[in-house]
């Protein structure tokens, strides 16, 4: 049995209730066999906020011109089977570590690199609003190309009434089992109909706006996206297939018309005195 790999990343302060819940998550993965863990501290490692300059979107990431330690984190990341997000429930969003990780991964949004790998989340909150932070992270784990396996959210009270663990660490347990079916499995995630109509205006977006001076377009032209069904090969029925043509006709279309109608107000324009 190949040895997996799964990389925890915990946007918690201090080592309160997300970091065991995490903790125990993992403890319960390893029990299952065949798995290897590691739990990344997002506090122990020296994060700047984005300044919004663009330079990994247009460029690529390794123009970022903060010199922190992101590309240790991905690194962790790249070389995982498996990865998790976890995060307090702080003003009913992720932490400021957790979105300040995640923001410096936004280029990952536009080139996603992590298909093949499994994902899921883990969010912790005093009273309610939790399941919206779990919806936000199935949404980053997809747009970053990982299979996403649904995650869970904790009510922790302070202190934690023993009944309140004992049903924690049931559903974790729970959790742990389907995300290690997920990361066994040989199969590539099926994409439903929104996800390869998502996939067809993406890639004609880049197509029709950008050329190979771009990030993107140069990501999108080495893999083949341009012409593929879908960002890797999977099974893609009759429907899924003529929608996909249809879509790529009418994006191509729409996209092409905007940018001409740009063109030509840009070319209209007249400058301020």
């Amino acid at each position: 049995m190949t040895m997996k790999k799964v990389v925890a990343f915990v946007g918690a302060a201090r080592k309160g209730y997300t970091y065991e819940a995490t903790r125990v998550f993992l403890d319960r993965l390893e029990a299952l066999g065949g798995v290897q863990t590691e739990l990344v501290r997002l506090g122990d490692y020296h994060l700047e906020p984005c300044r919004g300059c663009k330079a990994c979107f247009s460029k690529g990431e390794e123009f970022c011109p903060l010199k922190d330690d992101r590309d240790v984190l991905l690194a962790k990341m790249k070389e995982a089977d498996g990865v998790v997000f976890a995060s307090p429930n702080y003003s009913f969003q992720v932490s400021a570590l957790t979105k300040l990780f995640l923001d410096r991964l936004g280029y990952g949004c536009h080139r996603p690199q992590c298909h093949g790998k499994a994902f899921t989340s883990i969010v912790v909150q005093g009273f309610f609003g939790g399941d919206k932070i779990l919806k936000y992270f199935g949404l980053m784990g997809a747009a970053l190309g990982f299979d996403v396996v649904k995650g869970s959210c904790h009510t922790a009270l302070v202190p934690m009434a023993d009944k309140e663990r004992e049903k924690r660490d049931e559903a974790l347990g729970r959790q742990a089992q389907r995300f290690r079916v997920q990361l066994g499995s040989e199969t590539p995630h099926v994409p439903n109909l929104l996800e390869v109509v998502l996939f067809r205006l993406g890639r004609n977006s880049v197509r029709i706006e950008l050329d190979e001076k771009e990030a993107d377009y140069r990501f999108y032209a080495e893999r083949g996206w341009f012409n593929s069904p879908y960002f890797y090969p999977t099974r893609l029925g009759p429907v899924k297939r003529t929608v996909g043509r249809l879509a790529d006709v009418y994006f191509a279309r729409s996209i092409a018309s905007k940018k001409a109608a740009r063109r030509v107000h840009h070319q209209g324009a007249v400058p301020k005195a």
